[in-house]
């Protein structure tokens, strides 16, 4: 069995040549049909697009990307010609939380009073979002959810309009996934009407897909204060980001929200256990993320603790300060733990 992996994807490598018989690896963006034409499996990242170009006229019968998001892969063309995929729900789920939670952190420090009271509205309820809810929920935010594809399976006693949402919330977190079309389409879902609805200034947070808001919307958006901060890490036409908006922003990273080493870690478990299962191969494989350089957190409060294990504000700086190097900063993103990987002591 022959497997192309994306060489960018952590703790693969041993895991992975215990399972194939040849394992060739390449960047996301340098997947190629001739590359592709002989291979049985594909193990990717958002920045390889599955399509028919890529695909047609090769031996791939299963895909598997290590990420929640999935529309970098044609799924109508895939069903069409008979190969499989898979995605990671959920891997990186507390990983974007720990970041949501560093940003709040950091929203709170900025005000200088505590957020408790406010309300913040989470667009999208999966599994990411509903860790952001409880994240927000547990620093004394009132929360209010929209998800109309639940709303419509589970009944509307849980959820809000978005109009809703831009009518009374105080900070506005996205966290869908990015649909063109459909009967929920979110491409574009923050536009200038969105905006325009807005009535308390919220804090604008985009952690989903670049293409769920639209740039030049929010950049008026925060020109004519409609919008009182942003924090983005995701963008339109990425890697070739807005520099406006990179700069007025509060915080603005890498795409990077979801790269704990221990969600990471999570993506590459389910992809290589999804390529296990199509071949009916046993998953006789160890993926554990190394420990951090210092295991113990000496703080005397549980902000100082949290921004110890993970302060935003390194990202967003090195990213303002260099954003042609969006792709290595994302591709080359050092270890980052979550919380359990430490031990915490008063200070």
């Amino acid at each position: 069995m022959r497997i192309i992996v994306d060489n960018k994807i952590p703790f693969i490598r041993e895991a992975v040549e215990s399972i194939a018989d040849e394992v060739i690896y390449a960047a996301g963006n340098e997947f190629t049909p001739e590359l592709v034409k002989e291979a049985d499996a594909l193990i990717i990242r958002t920045r390889t697009r599955c399509d028919r170009q890529l695909l047609e006229g090769s031996r791939v019968q299963f895909i598997a990307t290590a990420t929640i998001g999935f529309d970098h892969i044609d799924t109508d063309y895939c069903r069409q010609a008979g190969i499989e995929w898979a995605n990671a729900p959920g891997c990186n789920a507390a990983s974007v939380g720990q970041y949501i939670h560093s940003v709040l952190l950091l929203l709170q420090l900025k005000r200088d009073k505590p957020l408790a009271g406010l309300n913040m509205g989470i667009v999208g309820v999966g599994h990411v979002g509903s860790i952001v809810a409880e994240v927000a929920s547990d620093m004394g935010l009132k929360v209010l959810l929209n998800d109309p594809p639940r709303e419509e399976t589970e009944g509307s006693g849980r959820f809000h309009s978005l109009h809703t949402l831009a009518q009374e919330c105080d900070i506005i977190s996205f966290h869908t996934p990015l649909a063109r079309e459909g009967k929920y389409p979110t491409y574009h879902l923050a536009d200038a009407s969105f905006f325009a609805s807005l009535r308390r200034k919220p804090v604008f947070i985009n952690t989903s897909r670049g293409e769920v808001a639209d740039t030049q919307a929010l950049l008026a958006a925060l020109d004519n204060g409609q919008v009182s901060d942003a924090v983005i890490d995701v963008w339109e036409n990425e890697p070739d980001i807005d520099r406006t908006l990179l700069q007025r922003a509060f915080i603005g990273t890498p795409h990077i929200a979801g790269y704990s080493a221990d969600g990471k870690a999570n993506a590459t478990r389910m992809a290589l256990t999804a390529l296990c299962r199509h071949f009916g191969i046993k998953p006789d494989f160890h993926i554990v993320p190394p420990k951090p350089a210092n295991l113990i957190i000496t703080a005397s409060n549980e902000t100082e603790a949290c921004l110890q294990i993970y302060d935003p504000r390194r990202d967003s700086n090195a990213l303002k300060e260099h954003p042609e190097r969006f792709e290595a900063l994302r591709g080359d993103y050092p270890l980052r733990r979550e919380r359990q990987a430490y031990l915490f002591k008063q200070g």
